[in-house]
């Protein structure tokens, strides 16, 4: 019998499988495990957040992952991230993991959408330093939009993978114990009559284990 999808799962977050620009994410995510501490950002401590982040720091400075990028390149930002111009075929995109409760969790998220959206997978290149806050920097595919986002269709697309809608552009998945959130006309866009999932926040639930 193969792998079904949730063994697939675990072992993309685990790095037993690859998955499109994993292998750095899965180190680090690897490197920060504290066992079964993941969930949505009300249910662990700033205090620990804080002491991960010094954490993560150590890790930076060991692999020589701080970098440089062009902060002229200012395209946009919304609550979760900073947007950069790289060039006419990508961006940079850089978040201090506001959105979850552990630096471990947003690896968690990029690995969870690289694996559903491959076309628009984030490459970690490295980190950045910001008025004194730590930045992860992701490179990922430029999007050009050829027309409006219809998020009945987003809705069609996800429920035919399993993903219920919970309220506005929220979904869960039962089946998989998975949330994602925050699928708005401006992290969903449509190019060509295709949808391309270009900021997702996932969660792990309780169900997911």
């Amino acid at each position: 019998m193969g792998i079904n999808l949730k063994d697939e799962l675990h072992d993309v977050i685990s790095g037993k499988s690859q998955v499109r620009y994993g292998r750095i994410i899965q180190t680090i995510a690897s490197y920060l495990d504290q066992g079964a501490r993941t969930g949505p950002k009300t249910e662990l401590s700033k205090q620990y957040k804080a002491e991960e982040t010094e954490k993560l720091g150590l890790f930076i400075e060991e692999n020589h992952l701080w970098v440089e990028i062009d902060l002229n390149q200012y395209v946009s930002e919304g609550a979760e991230q900073k947007v950069y111009l790289k060039n006419s075929e990508s961006v940079f995109k850089l978040n201090d993991a506001i959105y979850y409760a552990s630096w471990r969790d947003y690896f968690i998220n990029l690995l969870l959408h690289n694996f559903f959206f491959a076309d628009t997978a984030y490459q970690l290149v490295g980190f950045v330093k910001v008025d004194g806050v730590v930045f992860a920097v992701v490179e990922q595919a430029y999007v050009t939009i050829t027309g409006a986002t219809d998020l009945n269709k987003v809705k069609s697309f996800l429920a035919e993978n399993g993903f219920q809608n919970t309220k506005n552009n929220d979904y869960y998945n039962p089946s998989l114990g998975l949330i994602i959130e925050d699928l708005h006309d401006e992290n969903v866009l449509t190019k060509n009559n295709i949808l391309y999932f270009i900021d997702t926040v996932f969660y792990l639930t309780k169900d997911f284990n």
